[in-house]
């Protein structure tokens, strides 16, 4: 029987290509995201990596001189190219959890609260209460910060700091999570207790992350994406991909050839 926690959202990326000042940072990039799974995007610095994800949601916007051209498809409609995108509702959908944590300057409380308050969600003070206890809870911070919810968010340490936000994409009720590096700021205890969320966490959500470290996807990644200047190179079963890479180039990486 189907887990109705469970969500199936194609999220698909068709012939993508994105430039910045006349330099191509992707190249005909053609993927399908599977649901439920971790999907570590892996490769060099300044392959983009970061950009690919951005792209996801249309961070990538905020970049000047830039031409995409391509498709996005959540559940069949191409959010790239579409006039009448919501993108309020469209970065609900596909939430982002950065490198560095970044708590929103008011209370734990508030930090968790803020966004169903922007989407209209749980609009009862019992409801949203119940809400902020859920999600802290769910991100293992709940006992951590029960006595404290209205001290203000940046007195938590960094690794608090990324669950809260973590929490607070949580709370918006998201079909994606993309984490752009989102343990590389934090010491090894807290990294390994945000790769064990992200692992509790694909029941319920597909997971897409960038990550420098080889040994964190070999730890927890279920797809695995190998991109360098810009191209997908290969893609498939991260167990798979690791230990018996289809393409030399994969296997060079792999090999720390080049990094």
């Amino acid at each position: 029987m189907e887990d109705n926690n469970m969500k199936s959202v194609p999220l698909i990326v068709e012939n993508l290509n994105l430039s910045i000042e006349g330099n191509q940072i992707l190249k005909n990039v053609n993927l399908t995201f599977p649901n439920n799974k971790i999907t570590c995007i892996v490769g060099p610095s300044g392959c983009g990596k970061s950009t690919l994800l951005k792209t996801l949601n249309r961070l990538h916007e905020t970049t000047d001189y830039l031409e995409v051209d391509g498709r996005v498809l959540l559940d069949g409609k191409d959010i790239i190219t579409a006039r009448d995108t919501d993108l309020i509702e469209l970065r609900r959908r596909i939430g982002l959890v950065p490198q560095k944590p970044c708590p929103l300057p008011m209370s734990i409380y508030e930090n968790v609260a803020y966004g169903c308050r922007i989407h209209g969600l749980h609009r009862r003070k019992k409801e949203m209460s119940r809400t902020v206890e859920k999600y802290l809870t769910e991100v293992g911070l709940w006992d951590e910060v029960k006595d404290r919810l209205h001290a203000p968010a940046n007195r938590l340490s960094l690794g608090q700091q990324q669950r809260l936000c973590l929490a607070r994409s949580l709370a918006i009720e998201p079909d994606f999570i993309l984490a752009d590096e989102a343990t590389s700021a934090l010491d090894p205890v807290s990294s390994k207790t945000i790769e064990n969320l992200f692992v509790k966490l694909k029941e319920k959500y597909s997971i897409i992350m960038v990550t420098h470290t080889l040994p964190q996807a070999l730890r927890i990644a279920d797809y695995a994406v190998f991109l360098y200047i810009g191209e997908v190179i290969e893609t498939g079963d991260a167990k798979q991909m690791f230990n018996n890479p289809k393409e030399e180039l994969t296997r060079k990486y792999l090999q720390g050839v080049f990094s």
